[in-house]
């Protein structure tokens, strides 16, 4: 059985899952995440890489308490607040961008609310529809979205998947911009290992299903420093040591 229990507002949050398995159509039982152990420190940026398929949204969806079946222990705050970013803007298309935000943060101020679209450079889109957006726009609403509640915890599942190179990277400088204006806890996966060093604190890598921490790898170089440069430099480090993991990035 699981259990999820708040651990203090500033502890650590501690992910110890000892096995998590889906249920085939013809009910074979499929292993999805065994002895995973993950300890992420207060107000830091966790980066999640590892194959497609490996378990990595599972990890996300139980972290979030969106699956309790699993056996293990998540250890988060007490009344922790949990912000989310799919892999899919999931905006309500009946709702403006405005309300979208509100949906999460009923108690935000109309000048807080505006203040944070204009952080993420949405504050002429408040009145427009969700079908109005082009897909990065979407991601922008998205976005302030999962900061409205001021979130404890910040869960995304690769936020810039299927963004062309140029927009990907304008909202990934957006993210941490944001994120260092309202600092809080964050775990991020994805599969670009480029993103995961520009925007990662610590860089956890998994194995392949049923997935495991295989290492975890400090950036100690502040993100605000990590120019196209350093990046590959880290880059190259890192192919040497890990190959298995960055030999396709």
């Amino acid at each position: 059985m699981n259990d999820v229990r708040p651990a203090g507002a500033t502890s650590r949050f501690e992910i110890r899952i000892e096995e998590k398995t889906h249920v085939g159509a013809d009910g074979t039982r499929i292993p999805a995440i065994r002895d995973l152990v993950l300890e992420v420190q207060p107000q830091s940026m966790t980066v999640l890489m590892g194959p497609s398929g490996c378990g990595k949204t599972t990890l996300l969806r139980i972290v979030a308490g969106l699956d309790d079946r699993f056996t293990g222990k998540v250890h988060v705050p007490d009344n922790a607040r949990i912000g989310v970013m799919f892999q899919e803007p999931r905006l309500l298309p009946w709702r403006t961008v405005r309300q979208n935000i509100q949906i999460v943060a009923e108690d935000m101020s109309n000048a807080e609310l505006e203040s944070l679209a204009s952080a993420v450079g949405i504050a002429d889109m408040l009145p427009r529809y969700p079908q109005e957006l082009s897909l990065g726009l979407a991601r922008r609403v998205a976005l302030a979205r999962a900061f409205a509640p001021h979130p404890d915890l910040l869960l995304l599942d690769e936020p810039f998947v299927s963004l062309d190179e140029r927009t990907a990277d304008r909202l990934r400088h957006l993210l941490l911009q944001v994120w260092s204006e309202r600092p809080t806890t964050a775990i991020l996966v994805t599969h670009n290992p480029r993103e995961a060093i520009l925007l990662a604190d610590q860089l956890v890598l998994l194995a392949p299903r049923p997935t495991h921490v295989v290492a975890v790898v400090p950036i100690p170089i502040p993100q605000r420093e990590r120019n196209a440069s350093v990046v590959e430099e880290i880059y190259a480090d890192l192919l040497k040591r890990h190959p298995a993991n960055f030999a396709t990035g």
